[in-house]
This record gives structure tokens, sequence and C-alpha cells, in this order.
């Protein structure tokens, strides 16, 4: 996906463009594109960028987080890139939402570990009212036992439904906008983009804080990365998750494998000047597709998951904690798993 680009004396170079992004100027389509579409020999300096605004928002700090799934599979989209949609043969564990007691479990150890967040994911196209009250019922003995920040991912979700999240106490929604408007109909046709759109608004509305990202590789082009980074500062989300596809066996998209790391890394930088102030993570597929690069990924981003992702493995936390401490970052953990991995990585 990368190809050359001749920088005219009329186009800021990128220590010029990371000045421009510290005096709060808004980073142009252009210049989105020309980081995308950037020589390999300008990854270092585009890096450089990257890091010098991430460094003034974010320190050298890098938050960890680990993915549980609260309901898993089941679900009646048909998502391309998903092993749990409808047309996936992918041999995924599959099980309705947990009970009260095991999420309650959930934020109990994670409280016990001086975790900052607890995380809420649950398959499928959007919860039913049902399953709504339940887990804001839950968040509520949450909030009253422990005081933990709450995230959610559950889908779409309508207006009243957003309200009773918040009224309960979720502090956040994490639901992925995944590509652009132009391609959306390419990876999924069960939902719109408008719809994703609408489950944003709704939040946002609610007064819930959003988390939002996309997955890179799945045969877009360059045009429909920059449309999600736009968007997303459009939108003011306070976290981005960036996938890279992972292909997994069983589902339609098993042979795309489009992306190096170079690119990946393009990537990142391009979403941490284009959405300076916002928690940016490197999430799925960052091992497949990064390798051995993967710790360059940290001087743009701040965040990403350790261990294991939702229906696919990751590399060793052991490898991850190792990674950050070598690049002389502060490793910070945000949630009850991250954290216990953390604390065993210390002692031995």
């Amino acid at each position: 996906m990368s190809a050359s680009s001749v920088c005219t004396p009329a186009q800021m170079s990128w220590h010029e463009m990371a000045d421009a992004v510290l005096n709060d100027q808004t980073l142009m389509r252009d210049d989105a594109l020309r980081i995308l579409r950037a020589d390999d020999d300008d990854v270092l300096a585009i890096l450089d960028a990257a890091y010098r605004v991430r460094r003034q928002y974010f320190g050298k700090t890098v938050q960890l987080y680990y993915l549980k799934n609260a309901k898993s599979g089941l679900c009646p989209e048909d998502c391309t890139y998903c092993s749990q949609s409808k047309i996936s043969e992918a041999p995924i564990e599959k099980y309705a939402m947990l009970n009260a007691e095991r999420l309650l479990d959930g934020a109990r150890k994670a409280a016990e570990s001086k975790s900052r967040t607890y995380c809420i994911v649950a398959s499928g196209r959007g919860p039913t009212d049902r399953e709504v009250d339940h887990v804001a019922s839950v968040v509520r003995q949450i909030k009253d036992q422990y005081g933990l920040h709450i995230c959610c991912c559950l889908g779409l979700l309508k207006p009243e439904q957003a309200v009773k999240l918040k009224d309960a106490g979720v502090d956040r929604v994490n639901h992925n906008l995944n590509t652009s408007e132009r391609f959306h109909d390419e990876i999924c046709t069960t939902h719109t983009f408008k719809d994703r759109l609408e489950t944003l608004d709704v939040c946002r509305n609610a007064g819930l804080e959003l988390c939002a990202g996309m997955i890179v590789g799945m045969g877009e082009v360059h045009d429909d990365v920059v449309d999600v980074a736009m968007k997303l500062a459009e939108l003011q989300v306070e976290s981005i998750p960036i996938n890279f596809l992972n292909s997994i066996d069983g589902t339609p998209l098993q042979s795309v494998h489009e992306l190096d790391p170079r690119f990946c890394l393009k990537v990142l930088a391009m979403f941490r000047l284009t959405n300076p102030k916002a928690e940016l993570r490197i999430a799925g597929g960052r091992e497949v597709n990064l390798r051995s690069m993967q710790a360059m990924g940290l001087y743009a981003a701040n965040s990403m998951f350790v261990s294991d992702y939702l229906t696919t493995p990751g590399q060793k936390a052991e490898e991850d904690f190792r990674m950050i401490a070598d690049l002389g970052f502060e490793i910070t953990a945000g949630d009850y798993e991250s954290s216990k991995l953390l604390d065993l990585w210390n002692a031995s």
C-alpha cells in the first residue's frame, strides 16, 4: 500500500508538521495522505514528528489493556473480518452474556489490583433491552463497591440504552468505525456506516466518552484510512484503537495479507498527528504486521493491548513488558489482567 511522493518546497517538512500540530493547528487532509504515501526512507523522520506530539500529551507512559469477552460469538452480522460473525467458519468459543456474579468477580479483581478501568465486551449487532438492564445493574454495583472506570463495548445502541448505561455509571463506550463510509459495504452489509455513526452520536449525547478506531489492511485505499482519521478527529473521540488485519482462517478475508511494518508505522504516525490528544492504542494484529518493528509503533501510540485478543492469541506478555522497558518508557496497567501480568513480570 506504500507509494513514493515528492515533497515540494511549498510542503511542510515532517518537523514543521509536528510544530503546526503542537500549535493547535489541524492537520490538513493532503498532509495526512502525504504521510501514508511517503517513501519508506522517511519513516524515521515521520515517527520523530509523531513522537514529539505523543511526548507532549502523554510523556513516556504506555497504558496496557487486556481484552476479554463477556459474550462470545452468536453474532447475526456478516462482517467479513470477524471470527464471531454469522458467516465465519472459524472454530471459536461461543457463550451468552456472563452472569452478574462473574462480572462482579472480574470487577473485584480489577479493584484489588488497583486497576483504573474495567471493560465489559459483548459480541452481537447490539444488546437487547434486557442485556442493557443486566449490564446497568452490574455497573451500579461495581460503582458502589469499587468506583472503577467502566468501558462497555456492546454494539449498536439506541438513545435510551445509552442514557441507561450513562445513568448506571458507565464512563466510556467502545464502538469502532472499522473503515470509511466509502468502503464499509465491502466488509459488512447487515448494518451501515451511518448506523455506527449514529451509535457514537447517541453515546456522546448521553454524556459518554468515546473509544472508536479502525481495522487497517482489509482492501481499503489510503483515502479510506485518512477518512477515518479525519472523522474521529471531528468526533473528538477520547481513545482510538488501531487494528491491523490479522487474517483469520474461516473468515472471508482469510487470504488477505496487504500490510508491511513500514506502512503500519506511517498509519500510527498519521493518526497521532491528526488526533494529537487522543489515547492511541495499538490493537489487534500488531504482532503479525509490525513484527520486529513493534516497539517503534510506541513512538506514535501511547497504549496497547497485552497478551491475547478477543479470539486470537497475541505474543507473551513478558515480551511486551520487556519491549516497553527497553524503550525506556513507563509501563502502566489499565485493568486487572494486565496489572497482574505486570506484577508477575516485575517479581520475576
